[in-house]
């Protein structure tokens, strides 16, 4: 479908755009972003425009990309224009199709999908996490609709509008030079074409030190060994900071009710950028309600704002089980409905499973009846192998410290058995990523409510009891 394209917009009054790009059409809108398709003038490559609306977002998206160049499984940014008194708009890759249009075909065609097409699919999002997590990059956003895939069944990872580049306790941005990994993983890679262009030089970002940052090759025995002691680490801080841990003034989207999520528009396109209120305060410090709901972990859940890299392995969790599935793990209706769905599956969250969870900002605030007999994973899970659940299981786990890294499962050997993952070229890739407007009910609608703020909405009967920590809302 093809969107009229507005006339009043600042994209098509600004001479350095229009003087390299021919606008094409608008293909996504949202409060914060709107994309068009354009054409290079040079080369007549086709890209997307994607003009951002928002300062931090835009920032945010330009400084992941810029820092995860060269990358394969990641979507390349070209160009990038930026103007104090204007939004900044960014030139990328264009990727007319995405994992859950894929996900959705399959579902519409009914029958099995061939394991490894499954499998690799799985191998090129891992590859994607892996290096964002080498170069301490957590998404925050991870979700089949910010999967994109090219003509040829490359999948690349986009939307870095809600990323956050983290750093150990004391870093110092402008005073060290931080060791940055931009090494791709390449041992389950086929097929795959450099990307078309790079970020040019003569395009900086505001001076935040990036450009004396020592770029080094780390091999993969040496990452894996620095990330579990960062896991480890972690872990020790959890345990040596639980009686002294503040809340910072932020609380989550659920327990204060005043930070909304905004309504998630499936119908949208994958370029368009829809961000919660709330996601980061005005320093960019962290804070919870980062995240599409149904591949939110439960520590943002909880309102945590001390989280690291482990919110995108549950997200991951989430996509690939409904890589397996083809329906969603958890399809929350509301922050409360979405924890009261893990819960049923997972069982309570208490200090057996991980115990660090009570100085969760809202751990004491929300409470849920004793859940006797958890559901299980493999519930969700029918006619999957031990292995599938297995992986699904390392991801989808209450404890931050005991989710299986990217890293860890690309050298899992589920992915060295038979059958083995397909070749990318053999990949089924749909022809467009818009047939579902044409469809009844369902497919992409599923995801209706994906960010909708009903808090208050169908999740059972709850009562509120005033103890010494404030207001307890209790759901049954």
């Amino acid at each position: 479908m093809v969107h009229p394209l507005p006339k009043s917009w600042s994209i098509h009054t600004r001479p350095e755009i229009t003087a390299k790009y021919e606008i094409l059409e608008r293909v996504g809108s949202g409060a914060y972003s709107d994309v068009y398709r354009a054409r290079r003038l040079s080369d007549n490559l086709i890209v997307a425009l994607k003009e951002v609306h928002d300062y931090q977002s835009a920032f945010r998206e330009i400084e992941a990309l810029q820092m995860l160049r060269n990358c394969p499984n990641i979507v390349v940014l070209h160009d990038y224009f930026w103007r104090e008194d204007e939004d900044a708009v960014l030139v990328l890759e264009f990727l007319r199709t995405d994992l859950a249009a894929i996900i959705r075909d399959w579902k519409k065609k009914g029958g099995g999908v061939r394991v490894g097409e499954v499998k690799r699919w799985m191998l090129q999002v891992l590859c994607g996490v892996d290096v964002c997590h080498r170069n301490m990059i957590v998404h925050r956003d991870l979700k089949p609709g910010n999967l994109l895939v090219s003509d040829d069944g490359v999948l690349k990872l986009a939307d870095f509008g809600q990323a956050k580049i983290l750093m150990e306790p004391g870093f110092d941005g402008v005073n060290n030079n931080q060791q940055l990994v931009v090494e791709q993983n390449t041992r389950y890679q086929e097929n795959v074409t450099p990307p078309l262009d790079v970020v040019p030089d003569a395009h900086s970002l505001p001076d935040q030190g990036l450009n004396k940052q020592v770029v080094e090759d780390t091999n993969r025995e040496e990452y894996l060994r620095q990330f579990v002691e960062l896991k480890a680490k972690r872990h020790d801080m959890d345990e040596t900071n639980k009686e002294t841990n503040t809340n910072d003034g932020y609380s989550s989207c659920l327990a204060t009710g005043t930070i909304s999520d905004v309504d998630d528009d499936p119908l949208k396109s994958s370029y368009s950028y829809e961000t919660e209120e709330g996601g980061v305060d005005k320093d960019g410090a962290l804070t919870s309600c980062v995240g599409t709901r149904w591949f939110r972990a439960p520590e943002l859940l909880y309102g945590s704002m001390d989280y690291g890299l482990e919110v995108d392995l549950w997200s991951l969790g989430c996509i690939f089980s409904e890589l397996l599935t083809l329906e969603p793990l958890f399809p929350g209706i509301s922050d409360i409905d979405q924890l009261g769905r893990i819960i049923n599956v997972l069982g309570n969250l208490t200090e057996e499973f991980w115990p660090s969870c009570s100085k969760l900002p809202d751990y004491k605030i929300i409470s849920f009846a004793k859940i006797e007999n958890p559901i299980g994973l493999e519930a969700y899970l029918p006619n999957r192998t031990p292995d599938e659940i297995s992986i699904v299981k390392r991801l989808v786990c209450y404890n931050p410290a005991n989710r299986a890294t990217a890293m860890e499962l690309l050298n899992d050997k589920y992915f060295n058995e038979e059958p083995m993952p397909l070749p990318i070229s053999e990949l089924h890739v749909p022809l467009t990523k818009n047939d579902h407007e044409e469809d009844s009910p369902g497919g992409w609608n599923d995801y209706d409510d994906m960010g909708s703020d009903s808090d208050s909405g169908d999740f059972g009967h709850f009562k509120v009891v005033t103890t010494g920590f404030g207001v307890s809302i209790q759901f049954s």
